[in-house]
């Protein structure tokens, strides 16, 4: 028997570039069966569907990332209960700020685009993110990726034709200026994909790694890892060993929506969170 949906936290999934909510449909339908509240908003000015965004790209033109942030940060504070904050790529740098800002009752972030402070970037990276990066003019404009920049980005472990179902089915174009904010953070003194890595006081932290990921490599995720050891806050490191960075529905997606959720029921529980999510 299913617990009530009340007694169980509430959960906000954040999605990444080049994806909107519908990608986390699979995660959405897993969770609420098992009795969550389950919310998946879209970035701001993305809350159409995929085939409107792909015809009217123009309304994510110049959305940053603190923008998205704040944006996040008033929903979860829209919360009846400090909410399990879960993020895929620029969403998961999304919940570690948001964790930062002393909000959730826990944070997952799964193949999260690298916070300021990470500094070896693989070639791999760099040729997924190229698409953008080789523009300087597209930071200001929303930029779509082909079926085989998509492939090599998102789905390299399936064929072309399983990676053509998945484009055809989620890919949208992204706006530039994201990722121009992450390319330059290192230069920058207060830069948008700033944390605090020393913040004790934040909620438990779970940094996920998918060992086939071309553009997030799991030794950009164990960097990120790196940086919070010196923080007493709970951060954890698990990495999929054949998952590409479409974790959310690339074979065996299962087992990283489940693991994501056993281990932040097992912290709420230790650690529940009575406030709304904010310590500060």
């Amino acid at each position: 028997m299913t617990e009530p949906t009340q007694t169980k936290p509430p959960i906000v999934l954040i999605h990444g570039l080049w994806l909107t909510p519908r990608a986390w449909e699979h995660w959405i339908e897993r969770y609420a069966e098992l009795g969550h509240q389950v919310s998946a908003p879209a970035w701001p000015g993305m809350e159409i569907e995929v085939e409107a965004l792909r015809k009217n790209p123009e309304v994510m033109n110049g959305r940053g990332v603190t923008e998205v942030a704040d944006f996040y940060e008033k929903i979860v504070r829209e919360q009846d209960r400090p909410p399990i904050i879960v993020g895929h790529s620029f969403g998961g740098l999304i919940t570690q700020i948001l964790l930062d800002r002393g909000l959730g009752a826990a944070g997952v972030a799964i193949h999260p685009t690298p916070i300021k402070g990470v500094l070896r970037l693989p070639l791999s990276s760099l040729r997924s993110a190229f698409p953008v990066l080789s523009n300087p003019g597209n930071r200001s404009r929303t930029v779509a990726l082909s079926a085989k920049q998509f492939h090599y980005a998102f789905t390299n472990t399936l064929t072309a034709q399983e990676s053509e179902r998945i484009y055809q089915r989620y890919h949208v174009p992204a706006p530039g200026r994201p990722l121009f904010q992450a390319a330059m953070a290192n230069l920058q003194r207060h830069p948008a994909t700033g944390v605090d890595v020393h913040n004790d006081t934040r909620a438990p932290l779970l940094l996920i790694a998918g060992g086939a990921d071309h553009a997030v490599p799991a030794t950009l995720v164990r960097q990120t890892y790196q940086r919070y050891q010196k923080s007493r806050a709970v951060t954890d490191y698990h990495e999929f060993a054949r998952m590409p960075h479409f974790a959310l529905g690339a074979p065996q997606w299962e087992r990283v929506a489940d693991h994501v959720l056993h281990w932040a029921v097992r912290y709420i529980t230790r650690h529940p969170r009575s406030d709304r999510g904010d310590t500060r």
